[in-house]
């Protein structure tokens, strides 16, 4: 199996061996040190071509330096994101037959998991937390991998890839393809420091003003972020009155994006474009450009990509890019998202909620909860909320305010901003503060996703005070 991204790397390491590709602030790395590390580090894992390494590191050089040396190798990765529990992580190793682990400081531990067969062409394994404890792996190639990042070049350019920073997780899909691979597929340099350092440390609560400072002095020219990134970066920039003049293209996905959030960012004359993706799709399906930019859509598709819309309005992919799940080895010739949406007679992309999560209320108005929580998360003093209703003749709302010293009446008014932007049926009529949501508890997805089910067993009796005078059957 031949890597257009790894012959890439070599054919810069060759015609510019003194551009950096990697930098983590204190060490940087030419193309041509980066083709000396993972060519040596391929050689250490040759016994283990053809089986599955997982990745368990922080974000670092040395973490694309073993997923790069995995390819060359023919090593199939399982990145693990710091965030799994326990059991989420032995589920993987277990379901993926994995048979060593790649940990900080690329070392290389062996594992005696039974092996299990895989697809022919897999070249890495995704898991992301979703909504249970034990989420399916998506099986994906390289080609399908590397044809996500050429196409995002394709509509966005390379210009913007000149110094991506790394936010998110490596070991989530999206910043695996999208930000490394397009990067280095563009020649770029790719800054990638652990979490602590730009602020965004595994369970704590994002420290946007050091990821603001990170963004500053690294000059970095693109990034990846999910909504709640966006909106703490964009009240750190307000209030202090800065800038980030380096700045070209700054996506944002994962879930649903307030459309005031994004003029916001205009209005601060960030580059923020709003896209849309799948672990299925090996990440991007549909992004805004500078060119095709319409900002209530999640942007037209990638070159690549086919879908259509069905009359019950869920988006199916024609011809996924993956090839089955583990103990599944078949990839359905369409795929169901299970996401709701439309397109428009531009090709723009519109997803409305997920259709698992749509709210029914006793009126017989249909509301997927995305719609209201996303006027709600469009006011600084909500950090994150859900919203409930299904059955009921009114919605509700749990909401975490972004500080402590958010009181009540202020939450009160908040709400009734967001409500001015909602119909009568779509309005939160009750509201219950509650503590942050976070990975650690199981509440969150990797992208920030809050888990609704999990959340609602958790509250369910503060739920109940909501909705004392409703039956509310129907929302468990």
């Amino acid at each position: 199996m031949t890597s257009h991204l790894i012959t890439s790397i070599q054919a810069l390491a060759k015609n510019q061996p003194q551009k950096t590709a990697l930098t983590d602030g204190q060490t940087s790395l030419t193309y041509r040190d980066l083709v000396d590390c993972l060519s040596t580090f391929a050689g250490q894992l040759k016994a283990y071509k053809g089986t599955c390494a997982s990745l368990e590191m922080e974000n670092s050089i040395d973490w694309v330096i073993a997923d790069l040396a995995c390819i060359a190798a023919q090593v199939v990765t399982v990145p693990l994101p710091p965030f799994f529990t326990a059991s989420q992580r032995e589920n993987a190793l277990r379901d993926a037959g994995v048979q060593c682990c790649i940990s900080d400081g690329l070392i290389v531990t062996p594992l005696a998991y039974h092996v299990v067969p895989l697809a022919k062409e897999t070249s890495k394994i995704t898991y992301t937390s979703g909504t249970t404890g034990c989420p399916k792996g998506v099986c994906l190639s390289q080609p399908g991998m590397e044809q996500v990042a050429a196409s995002l070049l394709s509509v966005i350019g390379a210009a913007p890839a000149e110094h991506t920073a790394a936010l998110l997780p490596l070991a989530v899909l999206l910043e695996n393809v999208a930000g490394c691979y397009a990067t280095l597929l563009a020649g770029g340099c790719y800054d990638v420091r652990s979490q602590v350092e730009i602020g965004l440390g595994s369970g704590m609560k994002p420290d946007c003003v050091s990821l603001v400072g990170y963004l500053a002095t690294s000059h970095a020219t693109s990034c990846i972020m999910v909504p709640e990134l966006l909106g703490g970066m964009l009240q750190v920039l307000t209030q202090t009155n800065t800038a980030l003049p380096d700045m070209q293209f700054i996506a944002v996905g994962g879930s649903k994006v307030s459309p005031k959030l994004l003029e916001e960012s205009r209005r601060l004359e960030l580059p923020v474009y709003q896209g849309y993706g799948l672990s299925e799709c090996a990440s991007v399906v549909a992004v805004n450009t500078p060119d095709d930019l319409v900002i209530e859509s999640v942007g037209q598709l990638l070159p690549h990509i086919q879908a259509h819309v069905a009359e019950d309005g869920e988006v199916y992919i024609t011809h996924p890019p993956f090839l089955g799940y583990v103990g599944d080895p078949q990839g359905p010739a369409s795929y169901a998202t299970g996401d709701l949406g439309y397109m428009d007679a531009q090709g723009f992309l519109y997803i409305t909620g997920r259709k698992k999560n749509v709210l029914i209320t006793a009126f017989g108005r249909n509301v997927s909860p995305e719609w209201p929580e996303s006027e709600l998360l469009a006011q600084s003093e909500i950090a994150q909320c859900l919203v409930l209703g299904d059955g009921a003749s009114y919605l509700a709302a749990l909401l975490v305010p972004a500080t402590k010293q958010i009181n009540d009446p202020i939450l009160q008014l908040v709400v009734d901003q967001a409500n001015t932007r909602l119909p009568d049926y779509a309005q939160i009529q009750k509201w219950a503060k509650v503590r942050p949501f976070t990975l650690q508890e199981g509440f969150l997805t990797g992208t920030g996703r809050p888990k609704r089910e999990t959340i609602m067993q958790s509250y369910h009796p503060l739920i109940q005070t909501l909705f004392r005078e409703e039956s509310y059957a129907n929302v468990f």
